[in-house]
């Protein structure tokens, strides 16, 4: 049997893989992290699984479940929001299962930081602004950052900064970035990006404290100068003297005629 860890996305139900999608409706029992994965997710569990919430349970407790299920033959699908690459806690699950020989596989999910820009309607990557985006947050209870891992030092190559797990502390936040970005360089916070309670708010490292006041948790900050930014150049990608593979210059693409 398989423990299949699946990305359950940022927050929408349908913002799922097939492959998670089909993976759910095939394993008799779900644990998921009831805190952030909406339960219209399990809306795909099959008929009399067992589900769990693990919000309130240890990693001891977690591994148990997991075991316990392995033991009985069953498939496990392991849901946690977001994708798993980042801050899901899912490496340690994983080291625990190989130290006891139970297989998994991993499934990637619709991370928040594309579902907050798909929220903003931006391309966080714009020719000429910035090529880098760096998913970073701040140290907190739970995690300390790395030494070198300071948003001061992410700050200083201009890149676009999705900072996440960090609307409790906006303001260190601003004041660690101002010395690198300008008071007028744009930002937003997309809380619960993709549910229906969405809420967006725009502003510049020098308003948006004020502007998110009240808003905690689940919320992503973007900052970077391609979030409102209309004066950047067009790639090369599209342009019609850039040689590619598939439209090499000097050819027209020819398109069969339409018929009824």
């Amino acid at each position: 049997m398989t423990i299949h860890f699946i990305g359950a996305g940022p927050g929408a139900p349908d913002l799922l893989t097939l492959r998670g999608r089909d993976l759910i409706a095939a394993s008799p029992v779900c644990l998921y992290a009831g805190s952030l994965v909406p339960e219209g997710v399990l809306a795909h569990c099959p008929p009399g699984c067992r589900i769990v919430n693990t919000a309130p349970l240890s990693l001891d407790a977690i591994v148990a479940e997991i075991a316990a299920a392995h033991a009985e033959g069953h498939d496990v699908a392991r849901l946690h929001s977001g994708d798993l690459s980042v801050w899901s806690a899912m490496g340690e699950q994983l080291r625990r299962l190989r130290a006891l020989g139970i297989p998994y596989d991993v499934t990637p999910g619709v991370p928040s930081f594309a579902a907050a820009s798909a929220a903003l309607g931006a391309e966080l990557t714009l020719p000429g602004v910035a090529q880098s985006v760096v998913l970073t947050r701040t140290s907190g209870r739970a995690t300390a950052m790395p030494n070198g891992e300071t948003l001061e030092a992410f700050a200083r190559t201009g890149a676009v900064l999705a900072i996440h797990l960090s609307i409790h502390v906006l303001e260190r936040v601003v004041t660690d970035l101002l010395p690198h970005y300008s008071t007028d360089c744009p930002v937003a916070v997309v809380w619960r990006a993709s549910w229906p309670d969405e809420r967006v708010i725009r502003g510049t490292l020098g308003t948006i404290a004020r502007l998110c006041d009240g808003v905690d948790r689940t919320a992503l900050i973007l900052v970077g100068r391609t979030l409102d930014h209309e004066s950047f150049a067009e790639s090369r990608l599209y342009a019609g003297d850039y040689d590619r593979r598939f439209r090499p210059v000097g050819t027209e693409p020819r398109f069969p005629e339409c018929s009824e």
